[in-house]
């Protein structure tokens, strides 16, 4: 299916591994031009080569720390305008509400929550102005399925979606959309950090981790790929009446704890 992205540009924050990076490919296999952003240089430039060997695009990397609003605004005015917008920076640790101190807890809310934040404020004006564009949150499913043991990570994720809900709810008339996101547990390192935590925390040993994926779906992990897939598609015009909502993407988990 032809989506028509071809030669529309991206920012993708967080694109040098995992979901950021699978959402590059993706993009970049439409035919879009990209911006990635992420702390580690190294890391950037691996993915640019990787994309640019295979696909037909160009790709600019930046090296940046998204948990400062100045941060925001220079990536913003250094990649000028752009048709896609992917939040997608920010890892919360997991814990509960004694085990997570505070230094730790705002240094994750300044990256995931007012990265988010911030970024969208710095691109948003233009994407208004243009009467055109589409921002895509990638949030997180402890916002849905609320969890002690996540406090830190539900109650950002909670505020995410709550933002993408609202700020899509009113963007739409002025022709930009606004969608997030909510990947289940995807198969990256970021699910086996969170796991090897549950595990220590539960079992006393986080060697154990891997006992807790036989409570997921099909007992894995989402494939980074299944959550740029639905990205890809939300980005396109083939999804041009979606705008205010949140996308789950968890094969079922949620309802399945639920019931």
């Amino acid at each position: 299916m032809d989506l028509g992205l071809a030669g529309r540009t991206a920012l993708i924050t967080g694109g040098s591994k995992g979901i950021g990076r699978a959402i590059a490919e993706g993009l970049a296999a439409e035919g879009c031009h990209l911006h990635l952003a992420a702390r580690t240089k190294s890391d950037l430039e691996a993915t640019r080569d990787a994309i640019r060997s295979r696909w037909n695009v160009n790709v600019s990397v930046h090296p940046v720390d998204l948990s400062n609003g100045d941060a925001c605004r220079a990536l913003a005015a250094a990649v000028g305008e752009v048709d896609i917008l992917v939040n997608n920076a920010g890892a919360i640790p997991g814990g509960d509400i004694s085990a997570v101190e505070e230094p730790r807890w705002r240094q994750a809310w300044d990256l995931k929550v007012f990265g988010f934040v911030n970024l969208t404020r710095a691109i948003y004006p233009d994407m208004m102005k243009r009467k055109r564009g589409v921002i895509i949150n990638i949030v997180g499913l402890g916002g849905e399925v609320l969890n002690a043991n996540y406090i830190a990570g539900s109650t950002a994720n909670a505020a995410l979606m709550a933002f993408s809900r609202a700020l899509g709810a009113q963007s739409f008339d002025s022709g930009v959309r606004v969608v997030g996101i909510n990947p289940g547990m995807v198969a990256t390192d970021r699910m086996r950090t969170l796991m090897e935590t549950r595990a220590e925390t539960q079992l006393g040993d986080k060697s154990r981790w891997r006992e807790f994926t036989k409570e997921l779906p099909q007992s894995r992990g989402a494939e980074p790929k299944e959550v740029a897939d639905g990205a890809v598609f939300l980005a396109s015009d083939r999804a041009s009446y979606v705008s205010g909502t949140v996308v789950t993407i968890d094969g079922g988990s949620a309802n399945r704890r639920a019931g």
